[in-house]
């Protein structure tokens, strides 16, 4: 089948690369001018993680990534008050862990399609218009083409969801947060191999030293509302406004970011959908189903999406109506899991008061007896799923 993937980010590059391994044809339209790489760092592990080694990526993904030896909290002044070394989440996950960028992730599974796969980039889909037996999709700048199948990949403000369920605002359902991330070359200092957060009542901050001399920072904090400003100088006004008088190494690092125009930005929110296909278009990924970025998983719940669907759709023999419930019954419970779980961990990385910051200090300092910390880690971590071995 020609099937239309909305989104070159992880899910769709990866649904593409199984789809073509059992003889569909897949093209991807995505709306960025050229591949995207970089952005923030995410920690990969568990299903998701099963799904790349079946697609031959762990080498390229651990040399890619970074073995991450402890998260240290700091005080105003700079001084640690407390460390969790990483060796109890290595030893939860079997060794199969390891923490990089979400581009470069995404650009070792766009590797194994890019010579393959058609991509269209800057171009966006306007409109879906289905009928019994094909999809026409019309575009920004391409002209309309017919796909037996059309799949949004396109992330938490997904256009395809918008176009074909009808699904406007409502589908996500904000947090209580906002989310920034930056990359600047030469900031000091550098904590080689160290997480280093800086948390104050409603907001935190993190840096992590990535190579080549650069650095990560990741803003978190509350807000009563999701108004995104939009302009790039109006959103760095707000990191101001929202850190500038908080301690720590906030007013150099809010200087680092404005002199970059890298700058990633968005609520924190999750979509919710009553079901995830709608006649010959689905859903995958964030698009379908964003379990939110601070629950820590998304990524590699796309990856496994990715896997899932397209098994599906082989082992039902190209009928995509049984092939899109399959799919949707097997991931679904796992997803409303981890979706559950995402909003306990806000406090995590912004905490309401004082006391808050002083317990998740306490609770990582307390991590580091195995017993305890194992046990912990070992719930955080667990993927309820059982993975199918598809014949693909």
């Amino acid at each position: 089948m020609k099937i239309a993937i909305s989104g070159a980010g992880v899910a769709g590059p990866a649904l593409a690369y199984w789809l073509h391994r059992t003889g569909h044809e897949p093209t991807l339209i995505e709306r960025a001018p050229r591949f995207r790489t970089g952005g923030y760092v995410i920690d990969f592990w568990g299903v998701g993680y099963r799904v790349a080694q079946r697609m031959g990526l762990e080498a390229d993904i651990r040399n890619a990534g970074y073995a991450v030896q402890s998260l240290r909290s700091v005080g105003p002044d700079g001084q640690t008050r407390s460390s969790l070394s990483v060796d109890g989440f290595r030893r939860a996950a079997d060794g199969k862990l390891t923490s990089l960028t979400r581009g470069d992730l995404a650009a070792s599974v766009y590797s194994t399609i890019e010579d393959d796969v058609e991509t269209i980039f800057d171009d966006t889909i306007t409109a879906i218009d289905q009928h019994p037996d094909t999809v026409r999709v019309s575009f920004e700048r391409t002209e309309t083409r017919d796909f037996d199948l059309v799949v949004g990949a396109d992330g938490l403000h997904s256009a395809v969801r918008r176009l074909a369920f009808a699904a406007g605002p409502d589908a996500e359902h904000y947090l209580g947060c906002f989310v920034a991330a930056s990359v600047v070359e030469g900031y000091r200092p550098r904590d080689e191999l160290v997480y280093v957060t800086y948390s104050r009542p409603g907001r935190s901050i993190a840096r992590f030293a990535l190579r080549d001399d650069r650095t990560l920072f990741l803003f978190v904090f509350r807000s009563s509302h999701d108004a995104d400003p939009g302009e790039l100088d109006a959103r760095k006004s707000l990191l101001w406004r929202e850190f500038c008088d908080e301690g720590w190494e906030c007013k150099r690092i809010l200087a680092a970011v404005d002199e970059t125009d890298d700058l990633y930005f968005d609520v924190v929110s999750q979509v919710r959908l009553d079901r995830w296909s709608q006649g010959r278009v689905a859903l995958v990924g964030d698009a379908a189903c964003c379990v939110s970025l601070l629950a820590g998983e998304g990524t590699g719940l796309a990856m496994t999406a990715a896997y899932v669907l397209a098994g599906e759709l082989l082992r039902a023999g190209g009928d995509h109506c049984r092939a899109f419930a399959a799919y949707e019954k097997l991931m679904r419970p796992l997803v409303e899991s981890k979706q559950a779980s995402a909003g306990k961990l806000i406090p995590v990385f912004a905490p309401r008061t004082e006391l808050g910051i002083r317990l998740g200090q306490w609770v990582m300092r307390a991590m580091n007896f195995a017993p305890l910390g194992d046990w912990l880690v070992a719930r955080t971590l667990r993927d309820d799923i059982e993975l199918p071995d598809y014949p693909m």
